[in-house]
């Protein structure tokens, strides 16, 4: 039964035993918007207490992603124009979100098919069963806009094996559907082509058998991640201190992607990877997502109050696009002795929970 119009941006329907949400946005790939984060909220908050709603399933329409991130413009705007308020009842509505998927009382299933990223990636990546494909590819490349991960990001960047959570912290690079399971950012693989016949089947399947088991019916070894080959020149570079020391150690190393992970990282904001780095950090010694969150919710305000790097970020990359940012400071040697610091102790007017 489907409760949406063919207008909604999110397409809300029951199928058999299934909840489906489907996000449909897809000539923006499907990225979230406040009204978005609301409808899957409320329809969550619905279906908790819906005895024909077995199974939830969140996937995207479309065959590029299942979600490209937030709406990084609008928050431009917001920011510009001094409507901080309704950034902050974003980010709380949206964090909130993240925290009732990954304590939702009944199997909430997420299919991570194609470009699934910051956002996407808190939607898709604290379900019981996150499902990938060979379209995959997921991120969280906020340093690229001298931002820092949130959504979650930090709680699981800090449980991928070794460092490979600074890595893609401060990096931002993607992860294809091996690298996502190896990471723990996913549990399954399922090839495209079977994905319509793994929904009918959570749909309508009559026996017992719980999702997870259904789920494994489609399931596919991948082609092996090939990141278990870089693990040491990341692992030694990662584990330094500071976010020079990194870039220091990738210079010496003689393992071929080093100096070229040095050079991207010389070329972002110095502030968003040292307190991504630190956020990282921090999360790996939290108890749960939520403290996660609440760590995040810090930085991410202090970006958007206090410090310039964020929007000068978005203005570089998507408004005016000349790919020429003017970071604060503007070099990793200027950082300042816990650059992490200020964003780590900033105390927002409201909390997240």
């Amino acid at each position: 039964m489907t409760e949406s119009s063919a207008a909604s941006r999110v397409l809300v329907r029951t199928e058999g035993a299934l909840g489906r949400l489907t996000l449909n946005r897809p000539e923006a790939i499907n990225a979230l918007d406040f009204g978005m984060v609301q409808e899957i909220t409320r329809t969550l908050e619905r279906w908790r207490y819906d005895t024909d709603v077995q199974i939830v399933l969140i996937d995207g329409e479309g065959d590029r992603g299942m979600c490209a991130g937030g709406d990084v413009r609008g928050l431009h705007a917001q920011i510009v124009e001094g409507r901080s308020d309704e950034t902050a009842e974003f980010f709380r509505a949206e964090y909130a979100l993240n925290a009732m998927i990954a304590e939702y009382s009944k199997p909430v299933v997420t299919v991570a098919d194609g470009i699934t990223m910051g956002g996407g990636v808190g939607l898709s990546g604290h379900a019981a069963i996150r499902i990938v494909t060979e379209r995959s590819k997921l991120a969280m490349p906020e340093t690229r806009i001298g931002f820092t991960p949130d959504v979650g990001g930090t709680w699981l960047l800090s449980r991928a094996p070794g460092r490979f959570g600074e890595y893609f912290g401060l990096t931002g690079a993607s992860m294809n559907g091996a690298d996502a399971v190896l990471l723990g950012f996913a549990d399954h693989f399922v090839p495209s082509d079977r994905l319509d016949a793994l929904r009918e089947a959570l749909a309508y399947r009559a026996d017992p058998t719980g999702p997870a088991e259904i789920v494994l019916l489609f399931d596919e070894t991948p082609d092996p991640s090939t990141l278990p080959a870089s693990r040491g020149w990341i692992d030694h570079a990662f584990s330094a201190d500071t976010v020079a020391e990194i870039v220091s150690r990738l210079r010496a190393d003689e393992a071929p992607d080093a100096a070229a992970t040095a050079d991207l990282l010389e070329s972002l904001a110095p502030t968003g990877l040292a307190v991504t780095l630190d956020a990282v950090r921090e999360a790996r010694a939290l108890p749960n997502l939520r403290a996660a969150l609440e760590g995040e919710y810090r930085r991410v305000m202090w970006f958007v109050l206090r410090h310039p790097d964020l929007v000068e970020g978005i203005r570089a990359q998507l408004i005016d696009k000349d790919r020429n940012p003017k970071w604060n400071p503007a070099t990793i040697s200027e950082l300042s002795a816990d650059p992490g610091g200020d964003a780590r102790h900033f105390t927002p007017e409201d909390p997240l929970f």
